[in-house]
């Protein structure tokens, strides 16, 4: 990938195109939830996440599992789960196997509100990558991930 009249992108280049592309996109999608949902893309993305979770092995997560999945530390995504809680969007329990863990699930009304906004999400995403797509920096990037998505 080149950029006219600069030469070969390096990797700190590469590096910040990505970010670049990831901030534009976090910042739209932020915008749109907050507006039409009053939730945050990482709350959105929590519960997602929990979202898919199954009753077979392996299906639930653990706490630091949860904060893997949403890139936080442990104690970010603890405070993240407890505003989710707090407004009845996921409920916490002990796993019946091992007391010491501790999962949480998605309730009715967290299905509902993730139900509600994940058109507004995707909207933002498409929108956010088709700005970022006339972007010349950005361009490879967007193909990229357009073409994961399929």
């Amino acid at each position: 990938m080149t950029v006219k009249d600069a030469g070969p992108i390096g990797l700190v280049d590469g590096w910040y195109a990505l970010s670049l592309l990831h901030d534009r996109i976090e910042a739209r999608v932020e915008r749109a939830l907050q507006a039409g949902h009053g939730l945050s893309a990482r709350e959105f993305s929590l519960l997602e996440v929990l979202s898919r979770q199954h009753a077979g092995e392996g299906g639930h997560l653990r706490m630091n599992q949860v904060a893997d999945a949403v890139v936080l530390s442990q104690s970010a995504a603890t405070r993240l789960v407890t505003r989710l809680e707090d407004r009845a969007l996921l409920s916490r329990y002990l796993c019946a196997t091992d007391r010491r863990g501790i999962y949480a699930d998605v309730t009715a009304a967290g299905l509902q509100l993730l139900s509600e906004a994940r058109p507004t999400h995707d909207a933002a995403l498409r929108e956010a990558l088709d700005e970022a797509a006339a972007d010349p920096r950005l361009a490879r990037l967007v193909e990229t991930v357009r073409a994961s998505g399929r």
